[in-house]
């Protein structure tokens, strides 16, 4: 056998036993004739000593040997001399006397270290030779975690009554708001299938076939733009439950990851247990973003009241036009320099605004590029509401609400990032309910589903359906974790009259609705059950766990941020005789 034990797995309680081991040497050490390998497999490292007492051509063999060679060792695993112990490694109690030393491969010198983080290449360069960057043990740890993660998401299911079913990878298109991968067809020339940007027909037909708890770990696939959360394909937790209310869902959902954190990530804390639960417009209000940050305050605070009737034109001008003054207050930054609040003002222009004022309370009085506006007790009314302190800046946006609330949730992560607000191991999970149901495209000037047209409207809200379409409101949730969507969900449409007006109002024909959908309403024909859902995103929750800076981190072999594979060199062209089979030509 190639080996008997792990690296990582040896202790001082394998003292005197002979092992076998296999792995790459991590580290070569030389000091006066006795030779050190520190060798490592996924499990760990450990260390491996080379007496000189060993046989000649062993000695000469081992003599060669570099970093990322792979190497058999059998020898006796003893306790270190005492004070020789590394307190840094798990098997830093142990070491292993080599008897014999094989060679199973040698290895070309790497083209980054493995062993160390410092000095890697640019991402590219990583990619590229993925299956050595992946030998580092971040990396590792990365893998192991999200194995543990969906590992635990199985066995809790399973305990829950769910049964995991596989959905089809080659399907319809289904309208989830991003462009489509096609596939396309031999057998029927000028034919598509698509990949699935989600499950979301299927699941919904399992429901209506009494599988009543359906889950699988779903592989989706979405053309859009890439971003540091985002991959052309990703994996989610789908689930589906029948004959269930929204909160049925979401206590299902709490109690899997509430569960979960301290068994897979233990150095995590909960922000609170019961997660809180706002609703769409009071997000908005509060934080500025329907994903919010909890982990720490500045919040925003609307001070129109106080200044309705300032001297400030800029107030004064977004007030007649029907907008509104809020701020938020930035602890301990009052001596900001002029440079950082220009460029400052800058990343409050990126998110709509048309500049930033502001105010500067230090111990010599209020300073800043609004003050000589303010009236005593203006100033001391926005003191009292706001908390402001000395020390503190308080920074406004005066617009219409969207825009005001926008730049300054913007604004709030801006300063969470700078002064280092958040705590990194506190997951401050929360629901967000209550989505508005439709949303109006002022480009096309026509209504489009705020999530997708399976969502099931507030059933009190139908009548508006006809005579105020934007007031309706939707049976849709979020799951939200430290300025992150981690899943998106709701309860379904179950009936076909409703869901067909739905599609007629987002502006579909009958035959279109008929050629795209006809299979779902037909199916709701048959005895549909009430039945709703969600799908946790498996990669950005892995990413979170892991504080890494996005989910290419957490992904065994990602795209890069142009949506390449630059390992394999994808997508690459093909032979000719294949673009002949499918009928395409470019033209």
């Amino acid at each position: 056998m190639y080996r008997t034990h792990l690296c990582g797995e040896l202790r001082a309680s394998h003292a005197g036993q002979t092992v076998t081991l296999a792995g790459w040497v991590n580290r070569r050490r030389d000091h006066g004739g006795v030779a050190f390998f520190d060798l490592r497999d996924r499990a760990g490292i450990v260390q491996v000593t080379i007496n000189p007492d060993l046989p000649t051509e062993m000695l000469d063999l081992v003599a060669d040997v570099r970093n990322e060679w792979v190497l058999q060792i059998e020898g006796v695993a003893q306790k270190r001399p005492e004070g020789m112990e590394n307190p840094k490694m798990e098997t830093g109690e142990v070491e292993v006397i080599a008897r014999n030393v094989i060679v199973l491969n040698p290895s070309r010198t790497p083209p980054f270290m493995v062993n160390t983080d410092n000095d890697l290449p640019d991402e590219n360069m990583r990619l590229k030779y993925r299956y050595i960057d992946l030998r580092r043990e971040r990396l590792t740890r990365n893998m192991v975690l999200r194995h543990k993660i969906v590992k635990y998401m199985r066995d809790y299911l399973d305990e829950k009554g769910f049964i995991e079913i596989e959905t089809p990878i080659m399907f319809k298109a289904t309208p989830e708001g991003a462009r489509d991968y096609l596939v396309p067809s031999r057998i029927y020339p000028g034919q598509f299938y698509a990949l699935p940007q989600s499950p979301q027909q299927l699941k919904q037909l399992l429901m209506v076939a009494g599988m009543d708890r359906y889950f699988q770990i779903a592989r989706c696939f979405r053309d859009e733009d890439l971003r540091g959360d985002r991959q052309p394909e990703f994996t989610q937790l789908d689930l589906e439950m029948s004959f269930v209310q929204r909160d049925d869902v979401l206590d299902l959902v709490e109690g899997l990851f509430t569960a979960m954190l301290p068994e897979v990530a233990p150095h995590k804390k909960l922000f609170s247990s019961p997660w809180p639960k706002f609703s769409y417009k009071e997000v908005l209000e509060r934080f500025g973003t329907d994903k919010p940050d909890l982990r720490f305050g500045m919040e925003l605070i609307d001070v129109t009241d106080i200044l309705a009737k300032s001297e400030f034109k800029v107030f004064q001008s977004a007030l007649e036009a029907g907008g509104v003054i809020k701020c938020i207050v930035a602890p301990k930054s009052a001596e900001m320099s002029r440079k950082e609040l220009d460029a400052l003002t800058e990343v409050a222009k990126s998110f709509g605004a048309k500049g930033m004022p502001y105010l500067a309370v230090t111990a010599e009085g209020v300073k800043g590029s609004a003050a000589k506006f303010f009236k005593e007790e203006e100033l001391a009314a926005l003191k009292e509401k706001t908390g402001t302190g000395v020390g503190d800046l308080i920074v406004f946006a005066s617009d219409a609400r969207a825009i005001a609330n926008k730049t300054l949730g913007g604004l709030r992560l801006w300063f969470r990032d700078k002064l280092d607000l958040a705590d990194k191991n506190m997951m401050a999970f929360a629901w967000v309910v209550d989505f508005p149901f439709f949303a109006f495209n002022e480009e096309t000037q026509t209504w489009e589903s705020e999530h997708h047209p399976f969502t099931m409207p507030k059933m009190e809200d139908l009548p508006k359906f006809d005579t105020d379409p934007g007031a309706v409101l939707s049976d849709a949730y979020d799951m939200v974790c430290n300025g992150y969507e981690t899943a998106s969900g709701s309860i379904r449409i179950h009936r076909r009259d409703i869901q067909m007006k739905m599609f007629q109002l987002l502006g579909l024909s009958d035959e279109d609705i008929q050629k795209k959908f006809g299979h779902m309403l037909e199916a709701f024909e048959y005895g549909a059950p009430p039945h709703g859902g969600m799908a946790p995103g498996i990669d950005r929750l892995v990413m979170l766990l892991a504080d890494e800076p996005n989910i290419r981190e957490v992904i065994a072999f990602p795209k890069n941020q142009n949506g390449r594979d630059v390992m394999a060199d994808a997508p690459s062209e093909v032979e000719p005789k294949q673009l002949k089979e499918l009928h395409i030509k470019f033209s």
